[in-house]
């Protein structure tokens, strides 16, 4: 049994630290000692346990009741669901609208072009078409007005983002929610990354907003105990206003000759140890709790934010209003290389491609452990964005772009793909090379749907057994 956690650390070891604010994506850290210590017993104390069933896990069941009850004490009430996660909690929100219009027979809905991606997960599950309606191209916030006109009489579901991932700026909600009232339809709120920080904002003095159930329209929101709620991985909340609306997405099967299968979520079997676990972390931090920690990240953002525009030749993209920053760079140095000279220096922010009017930009995910490192990331920030300059621009053979920019990825065949993956440095056994630029701004070439299908390929190559 040693021998065997001896090898877990060991494989660890290789993985970006998920503590200490160093890992500015995927990751969020309290910084609270002991946290992840009463999570794990928590977790142990009910992993075998089977949400299936709340009959014969009655715990589970009040656990999930705790936990909804939590979020919608934030957000304005409401009935719901534990889910896996923020995915989950946006396919269902689609699921449910889909569901309670079984009338409309080719149905879509209205999201702007900052949308999680995770919508468009949804609409491919569902065979609900996407209307996507470009934002703002100086805020990247989503226009009430375009998103209003592409409400037509087939819509079921209209989306808005507080915030929108890629920028972590808020969306009007109060009007884009009028605009879906005034035609009938349904209006979901992403609030996976800042349901459960920006109403500690908010009192905190941040003029924030209201985006959940205080807003007329707005018939369901997602938020995620796995992001500043500092919960394990993973467990999101969907609220819905009330529960007609969420029935759609409940699913019953009698039809067979075993037990009658009833689900709340897309899971079946659930293990009670994501809820149990997030139930500890929730009540041993507190309202106050919670309340502290957004005041170190909102002082945290406000530094880093400040030290970034201040590092010559940056600039933040929008007017971030969470947690969330995206920047670009000027020219003469590349944005791919100042990442990897932060990763060469313990950081890791997230490269984000260029799409529509927001440019090739670095993404930072701020967490209350970034409290108190402001300086030395901004410094390391500052040497890379110098180091970046030195090396100058990360340039694409023309051809070669030329000859990426004319390819069709559902014409490649197999073989083609694989000499692609080659020329991309995405080869040797599904090893990556330690500095990403040139891949990077050779992906950046290759138009979205090509894109896609060349990291799937190599992300089938990655899952192969050894």
């Amino acid at each position: 049994m040693t021998d065997v956690l001896a090898q877990l650390r060991a494989l660890r070891a290789g993985d970006l630290p998920t503590h200490g604010g160093r890992t500015l994506a995927y990751v969020y850290d309290s910084g609270i000692d002991g946290l992840d210590e009463l999570a794990a017993s928590a977790h142990a104390l009910a992993s075998s346990a089977n949400g299936l069933d709340p009959t014969a896990f009655p715990s589970l069941l009040r656990i999930e009741n705790d936990l909804v009850a939590a979020a919608g004490r934030l957000l304005g009430g409401g009935v719901g669901a534990v889910t896996s996660g923020g995915t989950e909690s946006c396919l269902l929100s689609v699921l449910a609208a889909r569901e309670g219009r079984p009338d409309i027979a080719e149905p879509n809905l209205v999201l702007p072009s900052t949308a999680h991606a995770a919508f468009h997960k949804a609409a491919h599950l569902f065979r609900v078409r996407a209307k996507v309606v470009p934002v703002d191209p100086e805020t990247f916030r989503a226009d009430p007005e375009a998103m209003a006109a592409a409400i037509d009489d087939s819509t079921v579901l209209v989306v808005a983002s507080a915030p929108s991932y890629a920028h972590g700026v808020l969306d009007p909600v109060e009007a884009i929610a009028a605009a879906a009232a005034a035609r009938g339809v349904r209006m979901h709120v992403d609030a996976c990354i800042g349901g459960w920080v920006l109403p500690y904002f908010r009192r905190l003095g941040r003029t924030v907003p209201e985006f959940g159930f205080g807003v007329e329209g707005v018939t369901s929101v997602s938020v995620d105990l796995h992001k500043y709620a500092y919960c394990p991985k993973g467990v999101s909340v969907l609220l819905h206003r009330d529960p007609d609306l969420r029935r759609g997405h409940y699913f019953a099967s009698a039809r067979w000759p075993g037990y009658t299968m009833l689900n709340t979520t897309i899971q079946s079997t659930r293990s009670g140890g994501p809820l149990a676990a997030a139930w500890a972390v929730l009540r041993t931090i507190g309202d106050e709790g919670y309340l502290r920690l957004a005041e170190h990240t909102l002082a945290a953002v406000g530094e880093i934010r400040e030290g970034i525009e201040a590092i010559g030749g940056l600039r933040v993209l929008g007017d971030p209003g969470s947690t969330l920053i995206a920047f670009t760079g000027g020219e003469g140095f590349d944005m791919f290389t100042v990442a990897d000279e932060m990763r060469e220096r313990g950081w890791y922010v997230q490269p984000q491609f260029a799409f529509e009017s927001s440019p090739v930009n670095l993404h930072l995910t701020i967490t209350a452990a970034n409290r108190g490192s402001e300086a030395e990331f901004l410094a390391d920030l500052a040497a890379s964005v110098a180091a970046a300059r030195t090396a100058g621009p990360v340039t694409v053979d023309p051809d070669v772009a030329a000859f990426i920019a004319a390819l069709d990825p559902e014409t490649l065949t197999a073989d083609e793909f694989s000499g692609l993956l080659t020329a991309a440095g995405l080869t040797g056994g599904g090893a990556l090379p330690t500095r990403m630029a040139g891949i990077n701004a050779l992906l950046a070439e290759a138009a979205p749907a090509l894109r896609e299908r060349l990291l799937l390929e190599f992300l089938g190559g990655l899952y192969r057994p050894s």
